[in-house]
């Protein structure tokens, strides 16, 4: 199965910006679609965005709609987040999965998950 490495989590002021990135360490026929959720302390893992590999087609959540952006780097098999004008409330942690299906619409469309990247906004 596919192995996801997340990076680039950290410490920002509000207003600022992080990139974070998903290394994965294949895709297979089956690869889909890959996507970025968070949890905070006592809250419900979060659908943050989606996007699938052939045409970067793309999903985002209400809570950040206008805010962040997911890409991906085809050759690399790495997905991104952009994340601009952070808030206190996006202090969480970050998680990438990939999937097999399109479109997704929770956690359980997803059957590989990366190990969490930590994004802690001050204010």
């Amino acid at each position: 199965q596919v192995q996801l490495v997340e990076s680039g989590g950290g410490l920002v002021q509000a207003g600022g910006s992080l990139r974070l990135s998903c290394a994965a360490s294949r895709r297979t026929f089956s690869s889909i679609a890959m996507g970025w959720f968070r949890q905070a302390p006592g809250k419900e893992r979060e659908f943050v965005a989606a996007i699938t590999w052939s045409a970067g087609r793309t999903h985002y959540g209400d809570s950040v709609k206008g805010r962040f952006t997911i890409s991906r780097d085809n050759a690399k098999n790495t997905v991104y987040l952009q994340l601009n004008s952070l808030k206190a409330e996006d202090t969480a942690v970050y998680y990438c999965a990939a999937g097999r299906s399109w479109p997704v619409s929770g956690p359980r469309d997803f059957d590989s998950w990366g190990q969490g990247t930590q994004v802690t906004v001050s204010s």
